[in-house]
């Protein structure tokens, strides 16, 4: 302790002495400075001090020669001990309690040590008080200049070694799993390979099976088109007899014989015609012609075709023509109609019919209306099946073969216009199809003439040609024409016509559309016009129901009568045409 008569600068000049200054002026002005680094070491120390003291992983200082010199207390902590001085461990005791690996572990680290400046990333493991084992992680550092002196840094990888541990037992069953489930897809494959090659025989053996149903179904197509057009030709020509006969004046008897003739003809025809219809529709051999027409010019021949079938069933037929302009296919709107109107007429026993347009926004719903016995509503989803007729309990109250409505729904869908139907029993039904509106300044005119406002009949006193390679429907056509009035010149080719005609030029042609040797019936008419000079009016008929016959008769602008003829449809068809042309 100094004493108390001792003075501040003797003991400067102590302190200098002891630090070598000595009492020279020069090494006191750097006595401040020093005093100053003392305190700034200081600092230092303390701060490396409480480092070392609250690391979070362990610290030591250890020699090669001696063991263990310091520990902080995560290290304690970390081996199972309160007082870090309880693991200032000799070497012996290192090697005999410390590490797992004994002298031997020592020894390696020793040698390390001894050639690099320190051992990085070193993972080992260590005994706890308790006796359990920790894996560490270990990054040793030997001081320079200081013999055997290091330091150590210790990290606890007890927990990722145990994960490690753990996703590799995992790993290890998921191979086991994967190695099974490998086993049981290969097996699977097997089978399942013995399963495709199963099925593509069975696919064969279907293939097979379907093209022979398709052969076996083109072969009918094509035995029912031959046999339809072989059938059509006499049923027209009896068609045309019989029409005659009905209309002439004759005995109660005789007559009630030509009316069940007629009626007997009648199905027939409905019947080959719908099944032709049927066959053509599920084959989808029809593609929709969309083109502009005014609403009269679809509306009116239907009018003026069903009003003598309507009032030769006591029935009125009314229509109701707006001006309005649709785009359609013109000859499968008029089927879908057509077939509306008939089933008015066959099953309306009284009142009347109703044919008009109501506009539905961008749309023109066509109406059938009729004052018959009507539908019940349970039995409204069942109209549209084929070969259903409702209500019909014995043969002889069957009118048609249910086909009708079939062909209605197909048509309807392959246009993609919606149909409807609305029904009261006791009052009546009403049959709809919505058809798109068109801006009216593109309609054209279709191949059929419109209907007029009539004026007085047309037909008697005319000149007409028909021409058919069938004798049969010569004569019968011939003998309804002359019926109506008319003077009737009959030819089976165009050198038979013209020698008939005699260089007079008949006021209409009517003509069969597939004549003798492939001529057709459309040559033949441009013949006559360019001999004869004059456009002269024609009307093909046929039993050629193909679209390729409908398109070469529209690029000609001339109408088209399917075979059998309709005696009503055609007398509308040939007043109309004849009722402009000069007598």
């Amino acid at each position: 302790m100094p004493r108390h008569s001792d003075s501040p600068q003797s003991q400067s000049d102590a302190l200098a002495g002891l630090l070598g200054l000595g009492s020279h002026s020069a090494r006191k002005s750097h006595y401040p400075e020093l005093l100053a680094r003392l305190e700034e070491l200081e600092t230092e120390r303390n701060r490396y001090k409480w480092m070392f003291e609250h690391a979070v992983h362990g610290i030591f200082q250890a020699s090669l020669q001696e063991g263990f010199r310091a520990a902080n207390p995560a290290l304690a902590r970390m081996l199972g001990y309160d007082d870090p001085q309880e693991v200032l461990w000799s070497l012996t005791g290192l090697a005999s309690y410390l590490f797992v690996g004994g002298i031997e572990e020592l020894e390696h680290i020793r040698q390390v040590l001894g050639r690099e400046p320190g051992l990085f990333g070193y993972e080992t493991q260590l005994r706890r008080k308790d006796g359990s084992v920790i894996d560490v992680l270990m990054n040793l550092l030997l001081k320079p200049g200081e013999d055997g002196l290091f330091e150590g840094f210790v990290a606890d990888i007890t927990e990722r070694k145990q994960a490690q541990q753990r996703l590799q037992l995992l790993n290890d069953e998921l191979e086991l799993r994967v190695s099974a489930r490998t086993a049981e897809l290969q097996e699977a494959n097997r089978n399942l390979q013995q399963q495709i090659v199963e099925r593509e025989r069975i696919e064969q053996a279907l293939r097979e099976a379907r093209d022979a149903a398709e052969d076996a179904n083109r072969s009918k197509d094509k035995y029912l088109a031959a046999a339809s057009h072989d059938l059509l030709q006499p049923l027209n020509a009896a068609r045309l007899l019989i029409s005659t006969l009905r209309e002439r004046s004759l005995p109660v008897a005789e007559h009630n014989l030509v009316e069940r003739s007629h009626q007997a003809l009648e199905g027939a025809e409905d019947l080959l015609t719908d099944l032709l219809d049927i066959s053509k529709l599920d084959q989808a051999a029809i593609k929709p012609d969309i083109d502009v027409y005014r609403l009269d010019e679809l509306l009116a021949p239907l009018a003026s075709e069903f009003q003598p079938v309507a009032a030769a069933e006591g029935l009125g037929l009314h229509v109701r023509i707006g001006h309005y302009t649709i785009s359609t296919d013109f000859r499968l709107l008029t089927r879908i109609l057509r077939n509306f109107l008939s089933n008015a007429c066959r099953y309306t026993e009284q009142g009347r019919i109703l044919l008009g347009a109501r506009k539905r926004g961008e749309y023109l719903e066509l109406q059938v209306w009729d004052s018959g016995q009507g539908i019940p509503e349970d039995q409204l989803g069942t109209i549209f099946l084929e070969f259903n007729q409702l209500n019909v309990g014995r043969a002889a109250e069957r009118k048609g073969v249910g086909l009708g409505l079939a062909i209605v729904e197909r048509i309807a869908r392959i246009l993609g216009y919606p149909i409807a139907v609305r029904s009261q029993p006791g009052r009546g039904s009403m049959f709809s199809i919505q058809v798109p509106l068109a801006p009216q300044h593109t309609a054209h005119a279709p191949a059929v003439a419109l209907m007029r406002t009539p004026l007085g009949d047309p037909l008697p006193g005319r000149r007409l040609l028909v021409l058919d390679n069938e004798l049969s429907i010569l004569h019968s056509m011939a003998a309804l024409l002359e019926q109506w009035g008319c003077e009737v010149v009959t030819a089976v080719d165009q050198q038979a016509a013209l020698q008939a005609l005699d260089g007079r030029a008949p006021d209409l042609i009517l003509a069969d559309f597939h004549l003798d040797n492939g001529v057709v019936g459309c040559q033949v008419v441009q013949h006559l016009r360019q001999h004869f000079a004059s456009d002269i009016p024609a009307v093909i008929v046929t039993a050629d129901r193909s679209d390729q016959c409908r398109r070469d008769l529209q690029r000609m602008g001339v109408p088209l009568l399917n075979k059998p003829v309709k005696p009503g449809k055609l007398r509308a068809v040939l007043s109309q045409m004849l009722r402009d042309a000069p007598l």
